[in-house]
């Protein structure tokens, strides 16, 4: 299998959807595109990387109406869990997750929790309001 083949998942819309998400994260995590010159990635006067490096997403299990909840943290015995997650890659028909906290004036928080699903198993994805996480 090339590396090609292992960066796709066919005929899946939610594969599709995250790739975008990835895309629009990974262009707002610094390089060249902030600096002041003809050729910037953004108009106006900021840099959008500075306001926004995230899309917030909550993602839904086939059958399910409620969201996937996953804990806060590694430890076994956590029992706090969360519904919001930062897309961190892809690879293939799978995603790994970053878990958010909401802290105060919506704002997000992250932590050392990832997990990974294969995307058949997602029906839904609900976009969150676009943000700036610290430390991500």
């Amino acid at each position: 299998m090339n590396n090609q083949e292992r960066n796709t998942c066919p005929n899946n819309c939610m594969a599709d959807i995250l790739k975008v998400i990835l895309i629009l994260q990974q262009s707002a995590e610094g390089n060249d595109s902030c600096l002041d010159t003809c050729d910037r990635g953004f108009l106006g006067q900021q840099c959008c990387p500075v306001c926004y490096n995230t899309r917030p997403i909550t993602l839904y299990t086939c059958g399910n109406t409620t969201p996937l909840a996953m804990p806060i943290s590694k430890s076994p015995t956590e029992t706090t869990t969360s519904t919001i997650f930062r897309l961190e890659k892809l690879d293939g028909c799978c995603a790994t997750c970053r878990v958010l906290v909401v802290g105060t004036n919506n704002t997000y928080t992250s932590t050392n929790s990832f997990f990974t699903i294969n995307l058949d198993c997602l029906c839904m994805i609900r976009c969150l309001d676009d943000t700036f996480v610290e430390g991500v």
